[in-house]
């Protein structure tokens, strides 16, 4: 697998870097390939007792990693902001706060969701049969995390997975191997048994030998491109994989809507974390009456957004990642406009400030057959598009390969919920843009580009366990009907119960029941 955008990785070491300054803050070392295998190894031994242990252990362990991440919140909010680069804010409120509340929900849940459950039979013939679905844990849980939300999504993945009883073996992004050094710090800050979370550290070339070690199952969160590697990596040795990838977030804006607010919540909703974000605001389709309206609004508030490193909690809009993301932004925007886009806002490099901020940018007149209404841009842009109605907007916002979220805007709720339902998204928001993100009660799952599977949620608990049936007969010693001993005078009794069971009349029912229970009650059974 190709590391995207990893220019201080060497052989052996990463330097994080700090992306408002260019300047290197720490060294880690990176875990050789040939080391994986034993990782993953050990991580199933520790599995082993881990997955024995009484849920409610567990549960309570799990608990202690919510108190020292409680604890160490200034600390880690702190370096998030430095390593990656968004406002101090948002590592408070998008990272450390999520992560808290993954660990609150989970093990609340955990007890009921996990627990065995009751399997009626409907079926006469198997009434004496007690059935049960067990959920076990997969083992060895692979996760591939991102840079962006460098604490929260994978603590939302780590978390329960443990709960559920495995194992993990974790590689942060080379972008955000500071933080996610600090998770393994804190998973044994916590008292979780050795070995049983592992932190390892590198581009693809380590990716992809956690894959090869065969956990029991990868979950992976990143661009589609690198999606579509681990996927055919996996396939390739049947493993399981969980893939949150990209988005093309759309927001419909519709006549009626309170303009202000959705002015408002288009802006924080394309750039907060500077538009790097799977679930931010790429592309607004607002209805005709108002869209000359809504985008100057748009572009005005846009315009008010203070730029400056993120650890100064006065600014809004911290530095991309690196400068070549600021290229792919750069890209989209010069075809946009080449293609008759106009940029209302924004649109340069802000070079006073850093290398790599650049402006917060609204567009108009797009149509898709620009990049920019095609592609993930992950970057501080919004595109605003003028419809007809809301029917256009829905086609348009469903003229995607991607498919994880979306927004309708309007002060008829009812109509809200309509126009929802007609979207192909994971996660359809009624006024209100990516927060459900934040919800740790809804599931986040994508459609399409955008992957499968789900994390967050009770979806996401289940995500880590594998179902199994268990049938327990209450009758051990009743030769079953359907044994040996086969004969015409069984074949008549089987289509008796068939008719007994199935015919579309009671009469023709009542009349097959006598020979029905000649299939209990036959003789010559082997």
């Amino acid at each position: 697998m190709r590391a995207m955008n990893s220019p201080a990785l060497s052989a052996d070491r990463i330097a994080s870097i700090d992306p408002a300054t260019g300047e290197a803050i720490a060294e880690i070392e990176v875990t050789s390939p040939e080391q994986i295998p034993q990782i993953v190894a050990d991580a199933r031994a520790a599995q082993h007792e881990w997955g024995e242990t009484p849920l409610r252990i567990r549960c309570r362990l799990v608990r202690r990693l919510g108190e020292v991440i409680y604890r160490r919140r200034a600390e880690l909010a702190e370096l998030i902001s430095r390593e990656v680069g968004k406002p101090i804010v948002e590592s408070q409120l998008m990272d450390v706060l999520l992560s808290l509340e993954s660990v609150r929900y989970q093990t609340r849940i955990a007890p009921a969701e996990l627990a065995p459950e009751r399997l009626p039979h409907s079926n006469p013939a198997v009434r004496a049969k007690s059935g049960w679905l067990l959920r076990e844990p997969y083992g060895v849980i692979g996760i591939i995390a991102p840079w962006n939300f460098p604490l929260a999504i994978p603590i939302a993945q780590i978390v329960p997975a443990i709960v559920a009883g495995n194992a993990v073996v974790l590689k942060p992004s080379p972008l955000a191997a500071s933080v996610g050094a600090a998770i393994g710090t804190l998973c044994a800050e916590a008292g979780l048994p050795p070995k049983l979370v592992q932190v390892v550290q590198g581009g693809g070339e380590v990716g992809s030998s956690v894959i090869a070690a065969r956990p029991d199952k990868m979950i992976f969160t990143g661009s589609v491109e690198i999606g579509r590697q681990v996927a055919e990596a996996c396939a390739r040795l049947l493993i399981p994989c969980l893939l949150e990838l990209g988005g093309k977030d759309a927001m419909i804006v519709l006549a009626d809507a309170d303009l202000g607010a959705a002015s408002s919540a288009a802006v924080w909703g394309a750039f907060y974390n500077c538009g790097q974000a799977c679930v931010s605001v790429e592309r607004v389709y607002v209805e005709r009456g108002v869209a000359d309206e809504f985008a100057p609004l748009c572009a005005e508030k846009a315009a008010r957004l203070r730029i400056g490193p993120g650890r100064d909690a006065n600014f809004e809009i911290g530095p991309m990642i690196g400068v070549a993301h600021i290229e792919r932004v750069e890209a989209q925007l010069r075809d946009a406009v080449a293609r008759g886009a106009k940029i209302l806002t924004g649109g340069k490099r802000r070079t006073n400030a850093g290398r790599c901020f650049f402006e917060p940018t609204v567009v108009s007149a797009v149509n898709h057959s620009m990049r920019l209404m095609r592609e993930e841009t992950f970057g501080p842009v919004l595109a605003i598009a003028s419809v007809a109605n809301s029917a256009e907007a829905v086609r348009l916002a469903n003229d995607s390969e991607f498919g994880l979220s979306a927004s309708v805007w309007t002060r008829n709720s009812a109509r809200g919920r309509a126009i929802a339902a007609q979207l192909r998204a994971g996660a359809v928001m009624v006024n209100d843009v990516a927060s459900y993100f934040g919800i740790a009660e809804a599931p986040h799952g994508g459609r399409g580009a955008s992957g499968w599977g789900h994390t967050h949620s009770r979806l996401g608990l289940r995500e880590m366990v594998q179902v199994k049936y268990m049938d327990v007969d209450r009758l051990p010693r009743w030769p079953k009907p359907w044994w040996f001993g086969y004969s015409g005078e069984l074949s008549a009794a089987a289509d008796s119960f068939i008719a007994w069971m199935y015919a579309p009349r009671w009469v023709e029912r009542l009349r097959n029941l006598r020979g029905a229970l000649g299939m209990v009650f036959r003789r010559g059974r082997v």
